[in-house]
């Protein structure tokens, strides 16, 4: 049975473990558990071997198509064909095989945060131990900059700080102690007498009991948690799926058809068997799959450029219908670094502005900068920032490469060494020109009473001038306790009830604005005042003012977020952070709406899974979560019909980031087990890259969409031709080869071309396609076989001109015909590829915006006429040279389908728009 080890007493936890807490475990008693227990690490779950994962790869439904293509093209001899096709097959596999196998690396990823080494106490002995020998019942020793090598619980803790943001998402390191808490279920980041695996002690010392070990720890359910929530199948590859199902059985009904056809009206069995395996062919564009892989790869490219990583090719175009990003607060849509933004000194609210930990800003009143030299109020809470202080504000040099330049060149990044309190106040300080170098020859540290979770605040005592000070800071309503006096318009003052009162009710108004509040004092020490111990030191104090500051967000989230809201996407906060810091930085960054709810994870915990389902639509904020409600939250929202990217950078993220429909790592932030569960990692870990990475994702789909278009209408044409032909009577329009040739001058270079097509201008003031939403949807089938239909009847009508203007049983009228067909298809669907470029009419854009596509409609013309007019090659392809006269039926007949369908959708009325539930516009149902 679980134990709440949270609710123990140290003297219950060390009886039901039959340990002393000076002598630990002995020797024999540690392997025995050990035994019993297993080691202390993480499960990797059933290994798959690289050889079935690679093999895995070609179970795929389109893959068999694939394979069924290649044996056709190799019965007809066309090896060539059936080569390229094996080669798609194999590079599709490699590309697949890889990406799997990274995926496989998220869980030994989380094994890099446990720790290798330990500090225990065995036989009554201190001793170091590998970390994964640790078992329940060891008592460990932790200090400043130890990883907790597994679960604990403290018996001992002085001034002891977790960092616990990669487990919880707390912004700030946690303050520990050892008292037991009497609440029945507490929160994950609430279990303050507790450390958990991987996470960091930035401050203090600690003695602790190990209570849980490997995969019964926080971390380990977490790991559980990857290992057993399965990946989601993006749209793509499920249309994809249905697309190579519908194709597989268009193709042999088909073939069955025109080869039944034209045997009953006369024609060869064999012709008619060979004519129909190459429509079949046709109606296959075995060219699909490696035209959507290079799409998506340029769209890569492209993305990188935007810093957008891909992991997962298919998840590219994800992005594109998603209707929900569930984000991460702490690092994502917040900088991860505390900084001060408001002082409060003598009734005054000062502003600071500046970001991050660069050390550039100014300390504003009432707009205008503040002289601190002028100021002693200001002066002296500079002082006790930097004083009584022991982060380090320091310039780490980073290799980053320039564009124009092959080699690396170092950029300077300022970072904090110590607790991320006290590193802003040294930025604060560092603003005004006060730093740890500027003050060490007037200011001389002689004594520290250091930050105690009971007292709630720090004091050191300084020799300056020849004579000392005590510097305080600490909780403000602690601090007021100590004062007698306060420093009012830079005058020292009593410090009255009414006085109190106004330090409280700012620092009140500090704290409903989400700010983590610090009050500052100071007392200058007769030479007589003895200053031995806290007490002695801490009495008597002249209170200066309060800083107040917070983890910022970034300033170029909210512009992303409207971005998202008029493109019809809604944003969520999901946070282990307090649920008042949560809701302000929502507030602030335009997340949470007037009428929008908030949940925190106790209320989560009381509902069940449907009437989760009946809110989750309402709520844009979730605060003080745990793993496992991050991922009741993505799935609730995808049994909603959502599309779910989820954003995040701790490990606490993995789970939920797996589980959701794209999942987005940060790429400086981030750890590595968000990472490689993520399918799309931010280099930048800027939330506003998100929606640079929609945008292409929308793009890729929609080029995706044109080339599907391009190719089916073009595959209807032909086998429209052939069908009409054979149900008439007539002799064949086009023979084997010519299908064949038809299909590779039309399918390559143009539907390429069409996958890198510039995205139309109104692309982000769409609605989110819906999740399910069919390949062929907004009038895609309707537009293939509309198109294909036409261009089918326009060639047949060329094919049956030329044959009534010369004699029917002619055998070289017949070629001259055939030939007119040929060139008649190839031409039809070369004009068709430029209406393919949007979804309203070959009007509506410009027709050499796309410079590649007329490149690529350019040398597909070329190898048409080759054919043609290179008299070696006429006898392959069974065809003749065409004559001016020709050329005009060609000409003719191959426009038709487009200019028809052209002004059709210029007559047609334009879609109307309807707002979005998110905001935005959708069109209206066509």
């Amino acid at each position: 049975m679980s134990q709440k080890w949270y609710q123990m007493t140290t003297a219950d936890l060390l009886q039901s473990q039959q340990i002393h807490p000076s002598k630990g475990l002995s020797s024999e008693e540690a392997e025995k558990r050990l035994a019993e227990h297993g080691l202390n690490e993480l499960s990797e779950g059933t290994k798959i071997s690289p050889i079935a994962l690679f093999f895995n790869q070609f179970k795929d439904f389109m893959v068999l198509v694939l394979m069924g293509a290649t044996l056709i093209s190799g019965l007809l001899g066309e090896y060539l064909d059936a080569i390229t096709i094996i080669a798609i097959i194999i590079m599709n596999g490699i590309l697949g095989f890889i990406q799997e196998f990274r995926a496989e690396r998220s869980l030994r990823a989380l094994k890099e945060l446990s720790a290798p080494n330990a500090k225990v106490i065995r036989d009554g002995k201190l001793e170091q131990i590998p970390a994964r020998s640790m078992v329940v019942g060891d008592v460990v020793l932790l200090e400043s900059g130890d990883r907790i090598p597994a679960d604990v619980r403290f018996i001992e803790a002085n001034s002891l700080y977790v960092e616990e943001s990669a487990l919880t998402g707390e912004s700030v390191p946690v303050d520990k102690h050892t008292d037991a808490l009497r609440a029945d279920e507490v929160p994950l980041g609430d279990q303050r007498n507790l450390g958990f695996m991987g996470t960091m002690v930035t401050r203090g010392t600690a003695k602790g009991v190990v209570v849980r070990t490997g995969m019964d720890t926080e971390m380990g359910k977490i790991a559980d948690l990857i290992q057993n929530t399965e990946s989601m199948e993006t749209p793509l590859q499920h249309r994809l799926e249905q697309l190579g199902k519908l194709l597989i059985i268009v193709a042999l009904a088909l073939t069955v058809v025109v080869v039944v056809a034209g045997i009953i009206h006369g024609q060869e069995p064999y012709g008619m068997f060979l004519a129909g395996v190459s429509l079949a062919v046709a109606a296959i564009p075995e060219g699909l799959p490696a035209i959507v892989t290079i799409a998506l790869a340029l769209g890569v490219q492209r993305m990188i450029q935007r810093k957008a990583i891909v992991r997962k090719l298919p998840s590219v175009e994800t992005l594109g219908c998603a209707t929900v990003i569930c984000s991460d607060k702490t690092g994502t849509l917040t900088q991860n670094k505390m900084t001060v933004t408001h002082l409060w000194l003598g009734g005054e609210v000062l502003e600071v502005t500046g970001e991050g930990y660069e050390p550039e800003g100014e300390i504003l009143s009432r707009g205008s900068r503040t002289d601190s030299r002028k100021n002693l109020m200001l002066q002296r809470l500079l002082q006790v920032s930097v004083l009584c202080n022991n982060a380090v504000l320091f310039e780490a040099p980073v290799e980053v490469k320039r564009k124009k330049q092959a080699q690396a060149e170092p950029d300077i990044v300022w970072n904090i060494k110590g607790d991320p309190t006290e590193g802003a106040l040294v930025v604060l300080a560092a603003k005004a020109g006060l730093t740890n170098q500027s003050v060490a020859g007037t200011f001389t540290r002689i004594g520290e009473f250091p930050f105690d979770s009971d007292r709630k605040r720090m004091s050191v005592l300084v020799e300056h001038q020849g004579s000392r000070m005590v510097l305080t800071k600490g909780a403000p309503d602690v601090l007021l306790q100590q004062c007698s006096y306060i420093l009012w318009d830079d005058k020292i003052i009593p410090l009255t009830s009414t006085m109190k009162q106004k330090v409280l009710s700012a620092n009140e108004g500090m704290a409903k604005n989400a700010l983590r509040v610090l009050g500052f004092a100071y007392r200058e020490l007769k030479p007589a005042d003895k200053c031995s111990t806290e007490e002695e030191a801490e009495t008597g104090l002249i209170y200066i003012g309060l800083t107040g500051m917070i983890d910022p967000p970034r300033r170029e989230v909210r512009e992303a977020i409207s971005k998202c809201r008029k493109a019809g996407i809604k944003t969520v906060m999901i946070t282990g952070d307090h649920q008042v810091t949560a809701e302000a930085i929502a507030k602030q960054l335009g997340i949470l709406p007037q009428n929008g709810l908030a949940l925190n994870g106790q209320q989560l915990s009381q509902l069940n899974d449907d009437e989760l389902d009946e809110r989750v639509d309402d709520v844009y904020v979730y605060a003080r979560v745990s793993p496992e409600h991050k991922l009741r939250i993505v799935k609730s929202l995808q049994r909603k019909g959502h599309v779910v990217a989820m954003t995040g950078d701790g490990v606490n993220d993995a789970p939920a980031i797996k589980a959701a429909d794209i999942g987005i790592a940060m790429g400086i932030s981030g750890t590595d087990v968000s990472k490689e569960a993520s399918a799309l990692v931010l280099s930048d870990d800027n939330f506003a890259t998100i929606v640079a990475a929609i945008e292409e994702g929308r793009g890729i789909y929609e080029n995706i969409r044109k080339f599907i278009r391009y190719l089916l209408a073009s595959n209807v044409g032909e086998i429209m031709t052939m069908f009409l032909a054979m149900m008439a009577g007539l002799p064949l329009p086009l023979v084997p080869i010519q299908i064949l040739w038809v299909n590779l001058v039309t399918d390559g270079l143009p539907a390429m071309a069409l996958g890198i097509d510039p995205a139309e201008k109104d692309l982000m003031q769409q609605k989110p396609r819906g999740a399910r939403e069919n390949i062929f949807a907004r009038r895609l089938g309707w537009k293939i076989i509309s198109r294909g239909i036409l261009i089918g009847l326009c060639t047949l009508a060329a094919f049956w001109i030329v044959l009534q203007l010369g004699a029917r049983d002619d055998a070289a009228t017949l070629v001259h015909a055939q030939t007119v067909a040929f060139a008649t298809l190839v031409m039809a669907q070369l004009i068709h590829v430029f209406d393919c470029r949007s979804s309203r009419s070959i009007f509506h854009r410009n027709p050499l915006q796309n410079g590649y596509l007329v490149l690529a409609v350019v040398s597909s013309l070329l190898l048409m006429l080759a054919v043609l007019y290179v008299e070696q090659l006429q006898p392959i392809f069974k065809t003749v040279p065409l004559g001016w006269m020709d050329w005009i039926i060609v000409i003719v007949f191959a426009a038709i389908p487009t200019f028809l369908m052209g002004i059709g959708s210029v007559l047609s009325r334009p879609a109307k728009r309807t707002p979005s539930r998110y905001g935005g516009a959708r069109p209206a149902a066509q």
